[in-house]
């Protein structure tokens, strides 16, 4: 049993002995690692220990049918991994996101932990780990090199389900009840930001909600490789030191715990080594990510003003805008979209250069991946959950400021093409911007259609009707 004292417990590992804190669940190399990687301050991130935890918990469950570790032992470690997934320890996971290549830090952390308590359950003192080791218990055939990647993989797929795939699907359902909504107000179009031909408000947001479905359902396909586990490969993917059972028996209970179907990579090697799947994941989000930017920077420009701007639309103040001009309301959500946005981008980047970083075996830059991607994830979810329900819900259209646009506009003179010619059209635009009579005036001083056609033609609400 390892010796105590009032403060601190004493642990050994292959390079000698260190005092622990007695009310520590981690140990050792837990510890050093806290000395060597003083370097952001940041913990890993929730869901990615409980993807972690998850592991532990399937692999303890199956190398304990597996006659692989004691039955006891085995149970002790599953009621503090579902301990531990109920939220309690969670101050003991301390390992900096920056650290030792490929995890090790971070997973020895998971280990120490879960045998500590483990240990507790018991009846037994932390530390004593001749009965309930880290290493050949809790880790028994398994390794870094594929516990981290399938951890990647399983936090991204919780994050996947419990932040982004509902923020998406509530923003497409806020964005469609909107464009219903609209759907009779005509706005002037732009395009290169100068006036275009008029579009319905309500189709503008219709076309964004299109745009976010569309990405919801790349971002799904992309995420199907995640399901494919090179756990049970060990070292470098060969297996070595696992029951021949084990790696199907994990991926059936983790396909239980997770309520989705998780299978074994049909290549061990291959699925240790290569880093495609996080990069396809996170291009799929870097995608989004660029079109969230837009549909924010449109939503601004729709609300500039109020008096010197479009006005096109209100969105809900939700905070005072400025610290010296009262009364002054800003589009916040918007601002902070884009930003978060900006962030999954620079994620993207450095996840693609962290990807092509591995060599032979292993690739060492996976802590980087698995704290960028997952945190890519819950970022844009909770930031499109607060644009939507802050934000999107609460629009509310400005019709006569968008039909005056629509109405003085010069791109109207596209729908007298067809009946006057694109030369005389381009004369009478010219000559509106300078006199600052209309186009309907000049076409009728200038005898090119009657009435009553340049009526039926200048039909805002028939020129702006999507085709179908």
């Amino acid at each position: 049993m390892s010796p105590q004292t009032s403060s601190f417990r004493l642990e050994k590992d292959s390079m000698g002995e260190r005092q622990i804190p007695s009310e520590a669940y981690y140990g050792i190399q837990t510890l050093r690692a806290l000395e060597n990687f003083p370097i952001s301050g940041l913990p890993p991130l929730p869901t990615y220990v409980d993807a972690g935890i998850l592991i532990k918990k399937a692999t303890a469950i199956a190398n304990g049918e597996l006659g692989c570790i004691p039955k006891d032992i085995s149970a002790a470690i599953v009621q503090a991994a579902d301990e531990i997934l109920e939220g309690h320890l969670r101050d003991q996971f301390v390992v900096d996101i920056y650290q030792a290549g490929a995890g090790t830090s971070h997973h020895m952390n998971l280990n120490e932990v879960l045998a500590n308590r483990a240990l507790e359950i018991l009846g037994d003192e932390k530390g004593n780990y001749s009965r309930v080791s880290p290493n050949d218990h809790v880790n028994y055939g398994q390794s870094t090199n594929d516990v981290i990647p399938t951890a990647i993989r399983i936090g991204s797929l919780l994050a996947l389900e419990t932040s982004l795939f509902p923020a998406l699907s509530d923003l497409v359902a806020n964005l469609d009840h909107k464009a219903e909504e609209f759907q009779d107000v005509v706005r002037s179009g732009r395009t290169h930001l100068q006036d275009a031909v008029p579009v319905r408000l309500g189709e503008t947001f219709r076309a964004w909600a299109q745009i976010i479905h569309e990405h919801f359902i790349r971002i799904e396909t992309a995420s199907g490789d995640l399901t494919l586990l090179g756990l049970g490969g060990s070292a470098a993917g060969t297996g070595l030191n696992t029951h021949p059972q084990y790696r199907h028996r994990v991926t059936e209970l983790l396909s239980q715990f997770l309520q989705k179907p998780i299978q074994p990579a049909p290549h061990l090697m291959a699925a240790m080594q290569s880093m495609g799947p996080f990069v396809a994941v996170s291009g799929a989000l870097r995608n989004l990510a660029q079109d969230c930017v837009k549909i924010s920077h449109d939503l601004r420009l729709l609300d500039s003003g109020p008096k010197t701007g479009f006005k096109e639309i209100q969105l809900p103040p939700v905070q005072p805008g400025s610290s010296i001009m009262p009364g002054k309301y800003n589009p916040v959500l918007a601002e902070m979209t884009s930003m978060v946005c900006f962030q999954v981008m620079g994620y993207d980047t450095a996840i693609t250069f962290a990807a092509q970083a591995g060599q032979l075996e292993l690739n060492v830059m996976m802590p980087l991946i698995a704290y960028d991607l997952i945190h890519s994830i819950e970022i844009l979810g909770h930031a499109l959950s607060a644009l939507t329900h802050h934000c999107i819900a609460g629009i509310e259209a400005k019709p006569d400021r968008s039909l005056a646009y629509a109405e003085g506009s010069l791109a109207l003179v596209t729908a007298l093409n067809p009946h006057i010619g694109y030369l005389n059209a381009a004369a009478i635009a010219k000559e509106s911007l300078a006199t600052g009579k209309s186009l309907r005036q000049l076409v009728l001083e200038k005898k090119l259609m009657s009435e009553a056609q340049l009526t039926e033609v200048l039909d805002l609400a028939k020129m702006s009707e999507l085709p179908g």
